[in-house]
């Protein structure tokens, strides 16, 4: 089934998390990107985690193996004058650009948005940054080097999260992964605007920004209250209960901050008369008393196991298991909505499972075209598709050129 991206053409100079899950968003829906490494590779290529039974040394580990599924590899050296002229002739047919350097590397190489945007006028080029780039306002931070970790703490996120006065990083790598799922959709919403005007633009998605956006409730906490949002530990400043509760093995999540659902979780555990106590009959109210609502349903909920809880609450009202990755695996949800997919990888013989796509379509249905690619895998064919010659090719490679 063709993707709902079907013949839109992306040319991927990304490196590290951010910028190949955004391109591995539009691979997904179809989309062909033609992942454009240094010769020597994407470093990622060498991080795990790799499986014990390999029989020796494998071309790429999990980490590029989940976020580079489905896409093309060639190797090019940009310094290359050879190297700069094949790029150039990819841009000119492509729909897309996406890179994530520091601001300023491209334009040092001569590829700027200014110099591909002159050979393509339709071309959309998107640029993930630590701190954006200077064409749509210039940070004061803008030759700072920026991983997820960063954007995390300087976006708002970190201060937020933990145990109370024990601020903690979140554990996936949401500064990268955010940022990524913004890049794609502004990068859709240019490509819409470029097939109605012929007209491209530069996108920008500082990582910083990102996770400012996806923290806005401390924004309008601040500004409302001027109080200073800090670590909410497993409930909610304005919502009681909401949060994590324990269990007999485990920890389980419980959200009740409409008043029919507390009526409801009242008669679950046997204390209706609580539903009809002054104290806790609305979500203010019990936003009040969040501690004593907190301790007694951590009462009642330490006495079950996970199984037992869900058995009770399950489908009664907002609840859920803590999952391990071990209970995903062994979710009928996630097998249904089919959110664990097999890959072949290259020098095994048995496949491994990443994560699936979570969007869902009726028509254009997408998900994983296929395993990783090898260091410059279709490197010929995406050249001979360029126009050069076979000669033409194996001349660039023993200059160093392509790989």
């Amino acid at each position: 089934m063709p993707g709902a991206l079907e013949g839109l053409k992306v040319v991927d100079l990304t490196l590290m998390l951010a910028g190949p899950y955004c391109t591995m968003l539009l691979a997904d829906q179809g989309a062909e990107v033609i992942k454009v490494e240094p010769v020597q590779g994407d470093g990622t290529r060498t991080m795990g985690p790799f499986p014990k039974d390999a029989p020796g040394k494998l071309p790429y580990g999990g980490y590029f193996q989940s976020i580079n599924r489905g896409k093309r590899s060639i190797g090019i050296d940009l310094k290359h004058p050879a190297g700069r002229e094949a790029l150039l002739r990819l841009v000119r047919d492509a729909d897309v650009l996406v890179e994530n350097y520091r601001a300023g590397v491209m334009d040092k190489l001569d590829l700027s948005y200014e110099t591909l945007q002159a050979i393509n006028p339709r071309l959309v080029y998107a640029a993930i940054r630590g701190f954006g780039d200077p064409r749509t306002g210039e940070s004061p931070y803008v030759d700072w080097p920026a991983y997820d970790v960063v954007a995390q703490a300087m976006g708002g996120i970190i201060s937020i999260t933990g145990p109370k006065g024990k601020p903690t990083k979140v554990g996936p790598g949401v500064g990268d992964t955010l940022p990524a799922a913004l890049t794609a959709f502004g990068i859709m919403a240019a490509v819409y605007r470029a097939n109605k005007t012929g007209k491209g633009q530069f996108v920008d998605v500082a990582m910083y920004d990102a996770m400012l956006a996806f923290c806005e409730r401390i924004v309008y906490l601040y500004s409302y209250t001027h109080a200073v949002p800090g670590p909410e530990g497993n409930a909610h400043q304005l919502l009681c209960p909401f949060g994590l509760f324990p269990a007999a093995d485990g920890m389980v999540a419980l959200a009740c901050p409409l008043d029919h659902f507390w009526v409801k979780l009242c008669a679950a555990i046997g204390r209706e008369e609580l539903a009809t106590d002054a104290r806790y009959r609305t979500n203010n109210e019990r936003v009040a008393h969040a501690d004593e609502v907190i301790d007694l349903l951590s009462t009642w909920t330490a006495k079950h196991t996970k199984q037992q809880l869900t058995h009770i609450l399950g489908g009664l009202l907002p609840f859920g298991p803590v999952n391990t990755a071990e209970d995903i695996f062994n979710d009928p949800h996630v097998a249904v909505r089919n959110m664990l997919i097999e890959v072949e990888h290259p020098g095994l013989d048995r496949t491994v499972t990443i994560a699936g796509t979570p969007i869902r379509m009726t028509v254009t249905q997408g998900g994983a075209q296929g395993r990783s690619p090898l260091l410059g895998e279709h490197t010929d064919a995406i050249l001979e598709r360029a126009g050069y010659s076979a000669a033409d090719i194996q001349t660039m490679k023993s200059t160093g050129a392509i790989s």
